[in-house]
């Protein structure tokens, strides 16, 4: 049985390997999504759950609870959606779709102190986060296990193939910028990204916005930080768009041409 402070918390967990864990950062700033059990005290109509929940949609200001790993300052944080998928008293199941932070623990005990009757979350289970979703790309230990034994037995890597994505999955959620190849070596020696490197990128970029940096043929080269957006990149022929913040792709991957490249013309795209 699960104690009162000790919610069973289950779902989906990426795990990144080999160079794939420089790029984990962007599934930690991703947005989540859970199914949650909220155990009510006490009874209540259903039309005034349904009212508090709408108060708890948008942003919310939230303090972590005492047993967290950050520092217990109070924040604000948006909850996209809250839904409730059944209700059989004293529990309510609700999907919960917020930003990436967001403690729902807290967020289900909030809303039982608006109720009045005060509530805690019973279980929790993460459905999403970034661009996994349960369902999709869920893998068990054990059939991951399985897959190892047929590739290490039998040289058969279809399974880990299968299992095991490509570091691209990780930044399919994010704004994207596509350069030339003559600008990759520099980029994977810690240089920021100039202009006339671009090739195309995505419309909407604001300064800011961390973006993903892809070769021509949709590597990932590096992860980045918009010195500009996308309109000003595209009305300008000089200058650097993009602060580099994380390389991904190995240095020598692609052949040194360092301003050997001449300027090309961007274009956006999707």
């Amino acid at each position: 049985m699960v104690g009162w402070g000790y919610p069973k918390v289950t779902g989906v967990l990426p795990i990144t390997l080999g160079s794939g864990t420089k790029a984990v950062g962007m599934l930690m700033l991703a947005d989540k999504e859970y199914v949650a059990v909220m155990q009510l005290h006490s009874r209540v109509e259903l039309s005034r759950l349904q009212e508090v929940i709408k108060e708890f949609t948008g942003e919310v200001y939230q303090r972590p609870p005492v047993r967290s790993s950050v520092k217990r300052r109070l924040r604000i944080k948006k909850i996209y959606e809250i839904k409730i998928l059944d209700v059989n008293y004293p529990y309510v199941l609700l999907k919960i779709a917020c930003e990436h932070g967001t403690y729902v623990r807290k967020l289900i005990h909030d809303m039982g102190e608006v109720l009045g009757v005060g509530a805690h979350m019973r279980e929790l289970r993460r459905v999403k986060t970034g661009p996994f979703r349960e369902g999709e790309y869920l893998v068990t230990m054990h059939k991951l296990s399985e897959a190892v034994y047929l590739y290490k037995e039998l040289g058969n890597e279809s399974l880990l193939r299968k299992y095991i994505l490509p570091v691209e999955y990780v930044v399919s959620h994010m704004p994207k910028v596509v350069i030339a190849d003559g600008a990759i070596d520099a980029l994977a020696h810690g240089a920021d990204l100039a202009i006339p490197g671009i090739v195309r990128l995505h419309e909407g970029i604001n300064k800011g916005d961390v973006v993903a940096i892809l070769s021509l043929k949709g590597e990932l080269v590096a992860l980045g930080k918009a010195l500009m957006s996308s309109q000003e990149i595209m009305e300008n022929s000089k200058g650097y768009a993009i602060k580099n913040v994380r390389v991904i792709i190995r240095p020598g991957t692609y052949p040194k041409l360092w301003g050997k490249y001449k300027t090309i013309t961007t274009n956006t795209g999707s």
